[in-house]
């Protein structure tokens, strides 16, 4: 039977688009300022699923798999779904939110295996013999230094840590994802950017005018920053910072070298790499994508209604109270 002419054009036409390259993407440009400067600005988050350091599952590869990405959304998608209340009243009570509140990422905005991506193998550098010793000091220090949502105690209010009292997570954490309010907003001006964190970060003003650092005598929580551009991508030199915030271990020797480069439409590649000879054996990098959200961005007023310091206090004190009855 012959092949009806009709069927036989349909399949050269499929055929031909089959085998046809696709049109080449236009290359991007990077949108100016009125002044001239590469434009950064925009509402960004950074919430993502990509492992802070790579896991040993994956060996040395970059990147994961579609598969493996998918199972790793799955996952991460069915993590906050139970909200622990299959676990028993105290699990769930003692996460403190539900998930409504929570603000981790569940979609892939990377196919990376790591956040870090520098040394090669994904993982953070060791500690140094000098940072392993202040290590094993720290407890004896007079305030908790630590900017996570743990503490040493509950003796007083300094110790428990910087993010619980509501004062930093400090730098480069305030960059970096979080449980929840993952948003940053950037504008600028002639010779300033402006990096408001969402969490707890307060307002980053950088200045890129060319001036020189302040004084070493000046120590900050967050450090001094001074930017400049290189071609497209904006780089801030962050130093100054004080011996009252530790990030893994480093404190006033800390470095941070950011690097913010628009690589799309909604797209920032941001990259920070860390550095201080007296913690770490080498220089390390963090990549982190910031994706638009298109979004306004709303006030993180931690100190309003900030219950939870003095319920820890109040709570380790009835404690006291509850054993010194007991042993009469």
């Amino acid at each position: 039977m012959k092949t009806p002419a009709l069927f036989t054009i349909a399949a050269a036409v499929a055929g031909s688009l089959w085998v046809c390259p696709p049109l080449a993407a236009q290359a991007w440009k990077t949108p100016r300022t009125p002044w001239g400067e590469p434009d950064l600005q925009g509402v960004y988050s950074n919430r993502s699923i990509t492992p802070f350091e790579r896991p040993a599952g994956v060996g040395n590869r970059e990147f994961f798999t579609r598969e493996e990405m998918i199972a790793l959304e799955k996952q991460a998608q069915q993590a906050g779904g139970d909200e622990n209340r299959s676990k028993g009243t105290d699990a769930d009570v003692a996460r403190a939110y539900n998930d409504f509140w929570w603000d981790r990422g569940t979609k892939a905005n990377s196919m990376r295996t790591s956040l870090v991506v520098d040394p090669p193998d994904g993982r953070v550098p060791a500690l140094t013999d000098d940072a392993r010793r202040r290590e094993a000091a720290e407890g004896r220090r007079p305030a908790f230094r630590g900017t996570g949502a743990t503490g040493r105690g509950a003796d007083t209010w300094l110790d428990r840590s910087l993010l619980e009292r509501c004062i930093t997570r400090g730098m480069p954490n305030v960059m970096s994802p979080s449980v929840y309010n993952n948003n940053y907003r950037i504008v600028q001006s002639p010779g300033y950017v402006a990096i408001q964190i969402e969490m707890l970060g307060g307002a980053r003003v950088i200045p890129t005018d060319g001036r020189t650092p302040i004084s070493t005598s000046i120590r900050q929580l967050m450090g001094h920053s001074i930017g400049h551009w290189e071609g497209d991508t904006l780089v801030v030199e962050t130093t100054h910072f004080t011996d009252k915030v530790l990030y893994r271990g480093a404190a006033e020797n800390l470095k941070l070298i950011e690097r913010l480069t628009r690589i799309a439409e909604g797209e920032i590649d941001y990259r920070v790499t860390i550095s201080d000879p007296t913690t770490f054996t080498r220089p390390w990098t963090l990549a982190i994508p910031y994706v638009d959200t298109g979004e306004a961005m709303y006030e993180y007023a931690c100190h309003e209604g900030n219950y939870g310091l003095a319920g820890i206090l109040d709570g380790a004190r009835a404690e006291e109270r509850a054993a010194a009855a007991g042993n009469k």
